[in-house]
């Protein structure tokens, strides 16, 4: 199966560090409109830190798509509100 990361700009998609922060900042503005902000940030902090020592390049991949998805989901959540078009199937 091909890379999610391929819609994600490759400075993102290549350095977990800055997936990480691009985490934490969709966390904090979903959980400022949700009021439960740091229950957010701390279930991405928790996934993050369960898996930092994860050396096999297959795991490490999928755990990165499957951030890459959850950034794209909600990205597109947020075009589909403000457009009021749907963007997704």
């Amino acid at each position: 199966m091909p890379s999610l990361q391929k819609a994600l700009p490759p400075e993102l998609a290549d350095n977990v560090l800055r997936l990480y922060r691009e985490c934490l900042r969709r966390a904090k503005f979903i959980g400022h409109q949700k009021h439960n902000t740091e229950l957010l940030v701390t279930m991405v902090r928790q996934q993050f830190k369960k898996n930092m020592h994860e050396t096999d390049p297959e795991k490490i991949q999928k755990m990165k798509d499957d951030a890459a998805r959850g950034l794209i989901n909600h990205i597109l959540y947020e075009s589909e509100k403000i457009t009021g078009r749907k963007f997704s199937g």
